[in-house]
């Protein structure tokens, strides 16, 4: 009997409707099945198997990839060990994960980095971009190899009280997100508007323009996902178009990539440095590509097709990543080479004959006679370029920044999508969903952009920074965990070395990004009750990371741990949660509704 017996045997209330809609969904890129069948008894034990094994959702209910799934090519011929058909077939969930390392959060991190620091800090950059990599391939192999994300995966194996916590750490996540994501598509749209469209209306339009793309995904998968890649071409275009006319010393811009040395560098460059590994690695995308990559028809009961699936996907998504990479050194370079020791005066003396010069005399202020340094935020970026290159550097900033909201902005709803299915097993409309997640995050933003000062807008971005830092444990801590675990990963589980580096790897970044939070902290100088609540949330989140640390130690295989009574009852999942054997021996492809119940469990038995 296989480890999985009885977790295929335990079905949700409701869900056997669920697994019947499923076994049905439709899309122009699904596979289909063969032609007979062997009747409707075994019809049904089928579409029970396809239900545990992915979700408990309906395909109308779920998210991106539900009513079709690429085919993947294949080629008979075994001496090929490599092919771009099968590459391109790959080709996508790594790209729209990527976007995540672009958002207007990102962009003002890298402009703020190289004002501070110019050049020295761009080998952090360039290294958390690799530990973001490295993170984002175990979350990927989880989604290839078990046919579950990572969030219909914590809600197998953890306990109700603390799979309720992670998914409100994860959403807390995902709303600040979603405020810099907002924030900076309504500094966008005020730029290119001339500020005719104010910043409260730029929040107002994100409302539509998000709906907007939401039902782009009804008109097929593939081409969502080449509307993301166009948008990360404007990117690389216009931030790309603003290095070339900057032209910073390339000698200077290899050296701060390639040594990994900052010499006389003071506490406020330091914490600059800390900022850009918190705004590169977001822990709700390690939610969103394990979902994604289960947009592929790969098929698990074979390891040579999980292999290429995990060999492929980290390809492209190193591919991804080192363009996104590319397009944040555009940024870090260009304000290094023009903004860095320049004071508010400074920028004001060039800008004297352009047209802009009023609204840079409102923004490049300070109590020192112009003498201070700049304090840098993306509308100052977008100036200072206006100042310096004229008026298109200025507007073309202002298209990049908009391709940067925009896009950030629909994978953050993803993201919100997946956790919500997930975590709490909701089978909401799409629409609805949408409107929760994102009236959640625009209702503060709108109240801050109507009533403060741009300052205060894009200011805020450093305290939503700290708390996505917050939420990394919960969703390092979790894939580690589960992509170590030989009971889910079956061969594919984590080796020694993987688990050692990761773990390493996951506990510099979580102590750099605390070290992060407690600055923000101490710099909000924060006294009386307030401070004690701060404390009291403090110990709460170390004794919940201690409780998922044991928890991972137990998947990893820790004998004491898992035959502890206190373990058994308050931390490991029941006998019933997900194992890889039996997911491995019940793979299913999604059939089409010319499909009958016979087709698909004819396809199954070829």
């Amino acid at each position: 009997m296989s480890l999985n017996e009885g977790y295929h045997n335990k079905i949700e209330p409701g869900a056997g409707s669920a697994g019947d809609d499923q076994a049905s969904g439709s899309g122009n890129g699904s596979a289909r099945g063969s032609t007979a069948g062997d009747g409707p008894s075994h019809s049904t034990q089928m579409h029970q198997q396809m239900l545990n094994e992915t979700t408990y959702l309906k395909p109308s209910k779920q998210a991106y990839f539900s009513d079709e799934k690429v085919l993947i090519p294949d080629d008979d011929r075994t001496n090929i060990g490599f092919s771009f058909r099968k590459l391109w077939a790959f080709t996508g969930p790594g790209f729209l994960m990527s976007i995540a390392y672009l958002d207007p959060g990102n962009i003002e991190s890298d402009l703020q980095s190289g004002a501070a620091a110019k050049y020295k800090i761009l080998w952090v950059l360039l290294w958390a971009t690799v530990l973001g990599l490295l993170m984002q391939r175990l979350a990927a192999r989880l989604g290839v190899v078990t046919g579950l994300h990572l969030a219909e995966m914590c809600y197998r194996q953890y306990k109700r009280l603390p799979r309720w916590i992670l998914w409100i750490m994860i959403e807390i996540a995902i709303i600040g997100s979603d405020m810099q994501e907002v924030i900076g598509t309504a500094i966008a749209i005020y730029l290119l508007s001339n500020k005719v469209v104010p910043l409260w209306g730029g929040v107002l339009i994100t409302i539509v323009d998000t709906f907007t793309f939401l039902f782009l995904d009804k008109y097929g998968l593939r081409k969502l996902e080449f509307l993301f890649g166009f948008l990360i071409t404007v990117m690389a275009v216009t931030f790309g178009y603003e290095y070339i006319v900057s032209a910073p010393n390339q000698g200077d811009v290899m050296k701060g990539m390639f040594i990994p040395w900052c010499s006389d560098c003071n506490s406020d460059v330091l914490l600059q440095a800390v900022g850009v590994v918190g705004a590169v690695i977001m822990p709700h995308n390690l939610y969103l590509h394990s979902a994604l990559v289960k947009s592929r028809d790969v098929d698990r009961r074979q390891p040579k097709k999980v292999s290429e699936a995990n060999f492929y996907f980290f390809i492209e998504a190193s591919i991804a990543l080192f363009v996104s990479f590319i397009i944040n050194l555009f940024v870090v370079a260009v304000f290094a080479h023009g903004m860095y020791g320049k004071t508010n005066q400074d920028v004001l003396d060039i800008c004297t004959n352009q047209t802009m010069y009023e609204d840079a005399k409102l923004s490049f202020t300070d109590n020192n006679n112009g003498n201070d340094i700049i304090n840098a935020d993306l509308y100052k970026g977008g100036l200072f370029l206006g100042c310096t290159f004229g008026a298109a550097a200025m507007y073309i900033w202002g298209v990049g920044i908009l391709a940067a909201g925009q896009s950030s902005t629909m994978t953050g709803t993803y993201a919100g999508q997946f956790s919500m299915e997930g975590f709490l097993n909701l089978q909401w409309p799409r629409w609805c969903r949408v409107l929760v997640t994102r009236c959640i995050a625009i209702i503060p933003t709108f109240c801050l952009a109507m009533f403060s000062k741009m300052e205060d807008l894009t200011n805020m971005n450093d305290i939503l920074n700290a708390v996505m830092s917050l939420q990394l444990p919960f969703a390092a801590i979790p894939t580690i965990a589960f992509t170590s675990s030989a009971a889910i990963m079956g061969e594919f589980v984590n080796g020694l070395g993987n688990k050692i580096v990761s773990i390493l790897l996951t506990i510099v970044v979580i102590g750099v990004n605390l070290y992060f939070v407690v600055a923000q902290v101490e710099a909000l100088n924060i006294e009386g009750g307030l401070l004690a609540l701060v404390c009291i949330f403090a110990v709460l989140y170390i004794l919940f990371n201690i409780y998922l640390v044991i928890h991972m130690a137990a998947c990893m295989g820790n004998k004491r741990l898992m035959n502890s009574r206190w373990v058994q009852r308050f931390v490991l999942p029941s006998q019933n949660s997900f194992s890889i054997k039996n997911a491995n021996s019940t793979y299913a492809r999604i059939a089409t509704n010319a499909d009958t119940d016979a087709d698909i469990m004819d396809g199954e038995d070829a």
